[in-house]
């Protein structure tokens, strides 16, 4: 059956025949939701767009595709430009006005929950690569961003260029983190410095939040007082967040639905505070999410509101899909010229900083690979410069395209990470640019000379490998003087030499490391890193590659499986570590102790034992 909502009067004359449909967000969520009920062709409305979203959704997670590329997609099948039924080639849905009007709502709360996220004290806290590399990533993504689009396009004029900058230089922390959670790589250096660079974006959107109504009219004055009303916002906000909801929320925090309720109510209020400054709405949202952040209510109002978000949010991207025009020539045209500026100004931008602060070929590469891709706050920027008409629905659409596309080819291009950065280390070594090994590998040798071969390699240095050198360090000192760590994470290097550990910087993976490392002569070589955080090889692999490089060696891998073991030991190991079995008798240890009561006991002797130890991955 076809559905034509035209047939059906919009919430907004039901209320206003003159009123814009974003002045649901005046009349609050308790009016949409009574105005959905009564208006029916607004419920089928909402009904086509889940199911579309959901059928497409259950698609792309059968392709391993991203949620937010199949959103889009069933926007565009289902909207007006999409699939046609019938002599008179009507589309299931030919007025997006009220699932606009809705899905504003979903903006509001996805900005909410983006502040919930943003971790202050992380931010504060970020190191000098980390903040120099946003710095450099941001305003040169911006400037080149900026000049490219306002002399070459799409966009007519420098404003819509500016825009365009700004979205070109965010990054999707959606897709960023699920890929990189996925990959076991959230704590590796890489992760941790992309991770970095995406809460600085965060913090630059709110930047740019502030100043973005006032765009048409730059004067100095105008943009002061701009700025003036962004600090009066955080600073009520702070104020409130501080002294008034506390006690409010630890007043209803037995009622979990109060928790949920007045978590809106404050997400709401800020942005309709917001709105009468003559700022976003969705900035006040953003800033509320971000002042109750802190407090101890945050995992639970963030459990609370995703569903809800999740809901509202998905009409958003369903409702932007419906915007997107048929592909045409020149739109596939500007979708590829806007990906290969992206990608290229991400390399432009994230590689040199960080190659400069000495983070080696990896540690520089593959944050840059990471960031290849355009955000989806990008999208919801650049509708707001359509609603303060700024931005044309051309741009939008590019966008859009340049979206879906990076999206599904940077999700290959960060899986495939460690063959990019293989593929590219020849190129970088004949450009002039040497990795941390060049270096340190020489200094080695002519400070020590391999002549003098260690008994004990480590190789890999994740958490079990720290914890085994303060072992050594307390218990037997003398050993350290006899051990050999390899491994490719520059920050592990630079610890590792400040306590006098020997240390050779270069991937584990790669035969001619382990033979400049030495281990063709080592008498006990320990691998304690599992497969998922081995980049480029596995246990097996590895086992293999050491034994044709060294025969007589008592070798030690990990094994995750215990299906692994058997394999591991015909193919050469002299023992399998299974962490899990360890892991299982302490858990045991512990069930014996809580039926005996002694549990205080136990850790009383576990803060014995860490007391005072100090690691180099803590």
């Amino acid at each position: 059956m076809c559905v034509d909502v035209g047939a059906s009067r919009p919430w907004s004359e039901a209320k206003n025949a003159t009123a814009p449909a974003e002045s649901l967000l005046d009349s609050g969520v308790a009016y949409c939701l009574v105005c959905a009920l009564v208006e029916h062709g607004l419920i089928i409305d909402i009904a086509v767009c889940i199911v579309a979203a959901w059928v497409v959704a259950v698609l792309s997670q059968v392709l391993r595709q991203p949620l937010l590329l199949a959103y889009l997609l069933a926007g565009f099948l289902i909207g007006p430009h999409g699939i046609r039924f019938g002599e008179a080639h009507t589309t299931l849905i030919s007025n997006t006005e009220s699932i606009e009007t809705i899905s504003g709502i979903g903006l509001l709360l996805l900005l909410f929950m983006i502040g919930l996220e943003i971790d202050l004290k992380k931010m504060a806290s970020a190191g000098r690569v980390i903040t120099v590399t946003a710095a450099v990533q941001i305003l040169g993504c911006v400037g080149l961003g900026w000049l490219f689009f306002g002399l070459v396009g799409p966009g007519q004029g420098w404003l819509e260029g500016l825009y365009f900058a700004v979205a070109a230089a965010m990054s999707s922390t959606v897709i960023i983190v699920k890929i990189l959670y996925d990959k076991r790589e959230l704590e590796t250096l890489p992760g941790r410095v992309t991770l970095g660079v995406l809460v600085i974006q965060d913090l630059a959107t709110i930047l740019f939040l502030a100043v973005q109504p006032n765009l048409k009219h730059p004067a100095l004055g105008i943009m002061a007082l701009a700025v003036g009303k962004v600090f009066l916002l955080i600073l009520v906000g702070l104020v409130v967040s501080r002294y008034l909801l506390p006690p409010i929320f630890k007043f209803v925090a037995r009622m979990p639905e109060l928790v949920l309720v007045g978590s809106l109510a404050w997400c709401f209020a800020m942005a309709g505070f917001a709105y009468q400054l003559g700022l976003s709405r969705e900035m006040g949202a953003l800033i509320a999410g971000v002042m109750v952040s802190t407090f101890p209510y945050t995992l639970d109002v963030v459990a609370k509101v995703t569903s809800l978000r999740d809901f509202f949010v998905t009409l958003f991207f369903v409702g932007l899909g419906m915007t997107i025009p048929v592909p045409t020539w020149n739109y596939l045209m500007w979708m590829c010229v806007v990906a290969l500026f992206i990608i290229g100004t991400r390399m432009l931008t994230v590689f040199p900083p960080l190659y400069w602060m000495k983070q080696g070929h990896r540690g520089s590469l593959l944050p840059a690979v990471n960031l290849c891709q355009m955000s989806e706050l990008s999208l919801v920027l650049l509708t707001l410069g359509k609603a303060s008409g700024d931005v044309s629905d051309t741009t939008i659409s590019i966008a859009a395209f340049a979206f879906a596309f990076l999206a599904v080819d940077s999700t290959y291009a960060v899986f495939k990470s460690d063959t990019i950065l293989r593929k590219t280390k020849p190129w970088l070594l004949l450009a002039g640019l040497p990795d941390l090994d060049g270096h340190h590998l020489a200094a080695h040798a002519s400070a020590e000379g391999h002549a003098k071969p260690k008994k004990i390699f480590l190789l890999g240095f994740f958490w079990t490998a720290s914890s085994l050198i303060e072992e050594i360090t307390r218990e037997k000192p003398a050993l350290l003087t006899e051990v050999r760590v390899v491994d490719f994470n520059p920050h592990v290097f630079e610890r590792l030499k400040a306590r006098d550990v020997d240390v050779v910087y270069g991937d584990i993976a790669q035969r001619d490391v382990l033979l400049h490392a030495g281990v063709a002569h080592a008498e006990i070589i320990i691998c304690s890193l599992p497969n998922i955080i081995l980049k480029g090889a596995s246990n097996l692999k590895l086992l293999r590659q050491l034994r044709e490089v060294n025969a007589t060696a008592q070798i030690v891998v990990h094994a995750e499986q215990l299906c692994d073991v058997p394999e591991l030991y015909a193919a050469g190991a002299n023992y399998v570590s299974t962490p899990r079995l360890l892991e299982a008798e302490d858990l045991l240890k512990v069930i014996e102790a809580a039926e005996k009561k002694l549990l205080y006991q136990m850790r009383k002797e576990q803060d014995h034992h860490l007391w005072k130890r100090n690691e180099v991955i803590p």
